[in-house]
């Protein structure tokens, strides 16, 4: 309800009138300070949160149920009825409910036009209130927030209201979008995990959406990473942390999820869907300080003219120090892969025959990937 709220004060300041938002069945759901024209039924609707059924049927009749944009209906002086703008609010073309404005003075068409420009917001909002299992919206996204704090209190709660089975396990997605946060990327992330919860009915799911990331909760396992590719309607990394036993546990699948998309969107070679099992080395990367690198390596990270040094270097290091297979993977002459790894050796300062400088080169350059500060030309390079 406060994300309903919030929308309709801020349409309400943009549009400089009042207006008042009701569900499918006609019960007012939220409204804004009143200023301006006024008539019996907005008075009414908002002391009894419903219109008369003499009034539903005038607007029945003048078409909202079947309309798909905004429409003007006639005034009724019999019933004390002023004549309205109304914003049918649609998600997925379902009704789920109007917003209304008194037509005195008349609405211009932007203004009609930008009140339509809160449809989706609004429906998404609509939407999630009849997601919400026994709990209102904004208790569930508390709830859920909690949850992945690691409250228990929090996991109870959900619970106990019917929102997620006791006895069932527990895994955590994280979708995170490739584009940069924005308004437009949140409600698309909104919209697409709704509709998979939709979908995923049967298997308990809640969903978080936060500024730069999705997070699904879904009982079990076997999170539907390509699903979640196909509903979010722009392109996001998918990370899926372990199973956890209880529901209250669920901040640790939380974190793996968190970290396994962090490393899909800086490691292209892994895919755009990485499980948090399935990460080898980089889980033990993620809790590395990202600053801690070879010596040698800042070297040769400092000057962009060294770049295919270094992804020569992650090659061989990658296929364990092999002339032979880095030469075939780089489809490079043997005499020329020698050279560009006596120039790392002497631009770096290190011995590529000595193990311990091998393995510190490579956690180095994995380390330079994660932080963003690595970056091969070739997106399917080996990660």
């Amino acid at each position: 309800m406060a994300d309903l709220q919030r929308i309709v004060d801020e349409l309400a300041a943009r549009l400089d009138r009042p207006l008042l938002l009701e569900d499918r069945l006609q019960r007012v759901v939220a409204y804004s300070e009143q200023s301006g024209a006024m008539d019996d039924i907005r008075r009414d609707s908002i002391l009894r949160r419903h219109t008369t059924p003499e009034v539903r049927a005038w607007l029945r009749d003048a078409g909202i149920h079947g309309a798909t944009g905004p429409l003007r209906t006639p005034g009724s002086a019999p019933l004390g009825l002023l004549p309205r703008v109304c914003v049918p609010i649609r998600h997925d073309s379902a009704l789920l409910g109007f917003l209304w404005f008194i037509d005195k003075p008349a609405m211009s068409p932007a203004d009609v036009a930008t009140a339509a420009e809160a449809v989706p917001a609004l429906a998404l909002a609509l939407f999630h209130e009849s997601l919400a299992s026994g709990l209102a919206s904004h208790r569930e996204l508390e709830a859920v927030t909690g949850v992945l704090l690691g409250e228990r209190e929090a996991a109870r709660q959900l619970i106990e209201a019917g929102a997620f089975p006791q006895a069932q396990a527990v895994t955590v997605l994280v979708a995170r979008p490739v584009a940069a946060p924005g308004e437009s990327v949140r409600l698309a992330l909104e919209q697409g995990l709704l509709a998979l919860r939709r979908r995923l009915s049967g298997h308990h799911t809640l969903h978080l959406v936060r500024y730069d990331h999705g997070v699904l909760l879904m009982a079990g396992g076997g999170m539907p990473m390509e699903e979640v590719h196909a509903a979010v309607g722009v392109p996001v990394v998918v990370g899926v942390g372990r199973p956890r036993p209880s529901l209250a546990e669920a901040a640790g699948s939380y974190t793996e999820a968190l970290h396994a998309a962090e490393v899909a969107g800086r490691v292209p070679g892994l895919g755009d869907s990485v499980e948090w099992a399935r990460l080898g080395v980089y889980r033990l990367l993620t809790r590395v300080p990202h600053d801690e690198l070879h010596p040698g390596l800042e070297i040769l990270l400092a000057d962009e003219q060294h770049l295919t040094l270094l992804e020569t270097l992650e090659t061989y290091l990658d296929l364990a120090g092999s002339a032979v297979a880095t030469s075939r993977a780089l489809r490079l002459h043997r005499t020329s892969l020698y050279y560009r790894l006596q120039r790392v050796e002497e631009l770096a300062a290190t011995d590529l025959k000595d193990g311990g400088e091998r393995l510190a080169l490579h956690l180095s350059l994995k380390l330079a990937r994660l932080s963003g500060r690595y970056r091969p030309r070739d997106t399917g390079a080996r990660a």
